[in-house]
C-alpha cells in the first residue's frame, strides 16, 4: 500500500491509498519498471474501517518523522489485516506513472494542480 501526502504545519491531506498487486511474488525492479502485469489499485479497495487505520498510521508516521511538504508513506497489509511501516518517501517519483500522480488523479488534480500545490508549501 502506498499512500501519498502533503500539507502544512496546521493540515495535511491523505491521498487515495494504491495498492499495488505485482504478477510474481514480489514488488521488485522487474515487476516495478519492466512488467506490463503489474497492476495499481487506487483507491485501494479497502474497508472503511481498513481506511481510516491506514490513514491513521500515515499520518502519525508523517508526524512522528518530523515530514514536511509532500511525500509518500509506505505499508505493508498482512492477512490478518494489520498495517506494518515500511518507509517514508520525502521526495517520490513525479513522473507520468508515478503512484503520487495517480493518486491526485483519483482526488480530482490534475498533474498541474498536484504541483502547484507542492511549490506553494517550499520554504
Amino acid at each position: 500500500m502506498r499512500s501519498g501526502i502533503y500539507g502544512g504545519d496546521s493540515w495535511r491531506r491523505i491521498l487515495p491509498s494504491i495498492r499495488i498487486q505485482p504478477a510474481g511474488t514480489f514488488y521488485d525492479y522487474e515487476a516495478k519498471y519492466l512488467s506490463d502485469e503489474t497492476q495499481y489499485f487506487c483507491p485501494a479497495g479497502l474497508e472503511a474501517s481498513q481506511e481510516a487505520a491506514l490513514q491513521s498510521l500515515v499520518l502519525q508516521a508523517w508526524k512522528a518523522l518530523g515530514c514536511t511538504g509532500w511525500g509518500r508513506i509506505d505499508v505493508m497489509l498482512d492477512s490478518d489485516g494489520q498495517f506494518y511501516l515500511l518507509e517514508a518517501n520525502t521526495s517520490p517519483g513525479m513522473t507520468s506513472h508515478s503512484l503520487v500522480p495517480m493518486a491526485a488523479r483519483q482526488a480530482g488534480m490534475s498533474f498541474s494542480q498536484l504541483v502547484v500545490r507542492i511549490l506553494e508549501l517550499a520554504d
